[in-house]
């Protein structure tokens, strides 16, 4: 009885340090496979916020930009705190009353207060119209151009999406994520 009883408590103690063993190799793995995933130094942040145009093409956003110069520029508050300029390049407007255009922007100034900088983005709007030509609704989606960041934008990507808020004036919420390295 006696051998039996210790024989037991051993097969129990190797069972659950197997299991330990086991716990920790599978940390272990999903840690490698994270840390592998990212660069080492590369920081992804979530962005919201809301934007406006600017029509007095002034204070905040005092620079010209001539080759960003399609719509008077939108003012970024929230997470990205700056100005957006525009230069849209295929403007359409379907037989069914969707506007669509794709062009590209710039954007100047910083995220969640840290260093100035910039970077340009591709973008495709969608929106749907009334027969006056007004707008129902509308959104559009912002992929960071790979190496344009510059300043406190360095090594961006990325992706900014914008909602239209219908409304006089209208306005945007935006959302997304940035990835700094």
């Amino acid at each position: 009885m006696i051998g039996l009883r210790g024989l037991g408590r051993v097969t129990f103690r190797l069972s659950a340090l197997g299991v330990v063993i086991a716990a920790f190799v599978v940390m272990l793995m999903a840690g490698s496979l994270i840390a592998l995933s990212a660069p080492a130094n590369a920081a992804t942040n979530q962005l919201s916020g809301t934007a406006f145009f600017n029509p007095s093409k002034g204070d905040p956003c005092p620079e010209d930009q001539p080759a960003y110069s399609s719509y008077d520029p939108i003012v970024m508050t929230g997470s990205l705190d700056g100005c957006w300029y525009t230069h849209s390049e295929t403007p359409k407007i379907t037989p069914g009353g969707v506007y669509l255009e794709t062009g590209e922007e710039l954007f100047v100034g910083s995220l969640n207060g840290g260093p100035t900088g910039s970077f340009t983005t591709t973008y495709k709007f969608e929106a749907k119209l009334n027969a006056d030509g007004s707008e129902v609704r509308g959104r559009c989606q912002h992929p960071i151009v790979t190496g344009s960041g510059t300043g406190g934008f360095a090594g961006a990507t990325g992706r900014v999406d914008f909602k239209d808020i219908i409304g006089d004036p209208i306005t945007y919420e935006y959302r997304g994520h940035i990835s700094l390295r």
